[in-house]
């Protein structure tokens, strides 16, 4: 039995859109922003606890295709427990991981963990926008601006 990488991109991508974790409106957030691509229809809230410049809690609620829903329930997972400056650092990386064709270190890839399986959305440039549009958010946030983000 061989392992492709693109079967287990598909897997993913189903589970967590049909199964997405961290997802609904929370109550009480700290911090609050809202993400739109107007080009696949994408709109996001993405709500965060956080005590200090720690992220406790994150979830998120909203409409999109099966790559967004999976890539913020990925994220979502993913940041429990960070820093901003840990959070911020696995932004750089994913963006560059779904942009670049590039190879990450181990230690990166190892720290993206279920997220390096997005990489396979480097492969339709139209959806590289679905993928990053709860990053962005997410980058908007910890940046302090928490204004609708869009992707356009």
């Amino acid at each position: 039995m061989t392992f492709d990488l693109r079967d287990l991109y598909q897997e993913v991508i189903v589970d967590h859109n049909r199964n997405p974790k961290n997802f609904g409106k929370m109550e009480n957030a700290t911090r609050v922003a809202e993400g739109y691509n107007p080009l696949c229809g994408d709109k996001l809230h993405l709500y965060l606890k956080t005590d200090n410049d720690r992220i406790d809690d994150v979830s998120f609620d909203g409409t999109g295709c099966a790559i967004s829903v999976a890539s913020a329930s990925l994220m979502t997972e993913a940041l429990k427990g960070k820093t901003f400056s840990e959070a911020e650092q696995i932004f750089r990386d994913f963006h560059k991981l779904v942009t670049q064709d590039v190879s990450l270190q181990d230690s990166t890839m190892q720290q993206l963990g279920k997220l390096a399986v997005l990489a396979g959305v480097r492969e339709f440039p139209t959806r590289v926008k679905c993928a990053t549009l709860c990053w962005h958010t997410l980058h908007s946030i910890l940046e302090g601006t928490e204004t609708t983000v869009s992707t356009e």
